[in-house]
């Protein structure tokens, strides 16, 4: 029987790059590599910690290190770990580049999908103008070919294909067909915590490709749904996906730090893994900015992954690796972030500031909830963490 293709679980659309059996062939490789050293090598690691470096901290120092960085201090040169890691970093480039071979010999009919979209009762508005902020251009964020704003052709949609189908093969599809287990989680958590909230206009900051901005489309079906972001060729492809997927949804380019958007113009502003892609200076005046664009009563909420204070030294370690590793410089400082301080500086009342553990939305729905993440699961099962503030 022939394999589930084109794009296997991953939920097609008019400009998701389909790729060959070739390609799929690659990709599906990337994945089963990534799933291999998660479960069968990542767990060397740890017994590398526990049996040797762990015993000779504690000989020198009478304690077991006691944080991340006491580890680091032991593992960054033990041959085990650098192993692992050399393999993580391949296969991460390996996936990008798993990608972009299929990216390359579709991308003329993709922006001219992209150019022909519509249907769907959302809008797309550019900036050329925008000068895109030096934390996003400075670095390919996590490895990724250009990052999110570099544009290879007129109407350039590139990016937002490789994010999109790179993503899905990242996460080996542990975020859903969508990509919007993010978003879906965030949305469970506040039906949860503010039972009856019924917003009336939403803001996803940073939106990207549009993954976790659909799912509140969804979610919230009479709600007006925006989504910005700095980066043009993912706007070009969230608008064009939407609306092959029927969602109405009004993107635009806007840089998150200074909307152009009225004084309390939203009731929900939210986002979703911006916070560890975004310097500290720059996440102060985005806070600033989502409380002047949020009715009284409205509620601010940020999607991340665990804070290093929930984790153990060890496992701390191992979920920085992407500090040092792949192209994440905030990573370490956004998941040592104080809510409430950072939201009190806002302008946020201290006590109308909160947090959460959220299981994984689409692990909860699946008969096998899934068990590896990146670097073997922390804590057994897969949790977001979010945060954020009542107006």
């Amino acid at each position: 029987m022939p394999p589930p293709h084109p794009a296997a679980e991953q939920q097609t659309h008019a400009v998701l790059p389909i790729p060959t059996a070739d390609e799929f062939a690659r990709q599906e490789f990337v994945k089963s590599l990534k799933y291999h050293l998660a479960t069968r090598i990542a767990p060397g690691v740890r017994a590398a910690f526990k049996g040797v470096r762990e015993p000779e901290f504690v000989a020198r120092h009478g304690r077991p290190p006691a944080d991340r960085r006491e580890v680091r201090t032991v593992m960054g040169g033990d041959p085990y770990f650098r192993f692992w890691s050399a393999l993580e970093r391949g296969g991460q480039e390996m996936l990008w580049a798993s990608v972009q071979m299929s990216i390359e010999r579709q991308l003329p009919g993709l922006i001219e999908a992209a150019r022909q979209a519509g249907g769907g009762g959302g809008s797309l508005r550019l900036d050329p103008g925008l000068e895109v902020p030096d934390y996003v251009t400075a670095v390919d964020t996590h490895l990724m070919p250009g990052g999110y704003h570099t544009s290879v052709a007129r109407d350039d949609v590139a990016a937002g294909a490789l994010y999109d189908r790179g993503v899905y093969v990242y996460t080996m599809g542990r975020m859903g067909p969508r990509n919007a287990d993010p978003g879906q989680s965030a949305i469970a958590f506040l039906r949860e915590r503010f039972a009856g909230f019924a917003p009336r206009r939403i803001l996803d900051l940073g939106c990207t490709v549009g993954h976790s901005t659909l799912a509140y489309a969804e979610a919230f079906p009479d709600a007006e749904i925006h989504g910005i972001d700095v980066a043009a060729p993912v706007l070009r492809y969230a608008h064009a996906r939407a609306e092959s997927l029927g969602r109405a949804v009004h993107f635009s380019q806007q840089d998150a730090e200074r909307t152009d958007f009225p004084d309390q113009h939203f009731d929900l502003v939210v986002s979703h893994l911006l916070v560890h892609e975004t310097s500290r200076k720059a996440l102060r005046r985005i806070l600033g900015e989502a409380h002047r664009l949020m009715r009284p009563g409205g509620i601010m909420l940020h999607a991340e992954t665990p804070p290093f204070r929930n984790l153990e030294p060890f496992d701390a370690f191992m979920f920085d690796w992407d500090t040092l590793n792949n192209n994440e410089p905030f990573w370490s400082a956004s998941h040592e972030l104080d809510p409430w301080e950072e939201a009190a500086a806002a302008g946020f009342e201290r006590e109308r500031v909160f947090e959460g553990s959220p299981v994984s939305f689409y692990s909860t729905t699946q008969a096998q909830p899934r068990r590896v993440f990146k670097g073997g699961e922390v804590g057994g099962g897969w949790r977001w963490y979010v945060w954020g503030a009542q107006r």
